[in-house]
């Protein structure tokens, strides 16, 4: 995944599952727009869900799924963003799935953080996150 060997060329899409069992999502956006033209995030989440994620680890993505779909979503960024590279990093075989019928190469997110030394965090931990997501941060 560093850009020392591949092209610099790219976008890269995270699906927000992934990006949620990394420990330091906002270290790992700093990192990825080393080597990556484009650095977003995808999901069939609700929008508020993935920019308060966002928000609170202080993530500045390029491109973010909206209200439309992940396969839509990224059916638009592959149009928007025209890179020799377009890179999804998921976390299951329907994540796979559709980075191949819209013509995206696909990355597990454990293959992804081991060539990009990343750390992952508990798989667990993506459900703690969740709970937290609808938490307000405005209240004491």
């Amino acid at each position: 995944m560093d850009g020392g060997g591949g092209s610099s060329d790219m976008t890269l899409a995270f699906e927000l599952a992934a990006l949620k069992r990394l420990v330091e999502p906002d270290a790992v956006f700093s990192d990825a727009r080393t080597w990556s033209k484009y650095v977003g995030v995808v999901s069939e989440e609700p929008t508020y869900v993935v920019t308060n994620f966002t928000r609170k680890n202080r993530i500045r993505q390029d491109f973010f799924s909206g209200p439309r779909g992940r396969e839509e979503s990224l059916e638009n960024v592959r149009r928007q963003f025209d890179t020799d590279r377009h890179v999804f990093v998921g976390t299951n075989e329907a994540d796979a799935a559709l980075a191949e019928q819209v013509d995206w190469e696909y990355l597990p997110v454990e293959q992804a953080a081991e060539a990009a030394d990343w750390t992952l965090g508990e798989a667990d931990a993506e459900a703690a996150t969740a709970d937290d997501e609808d938490e307000r941060d405005d209240w004491p």
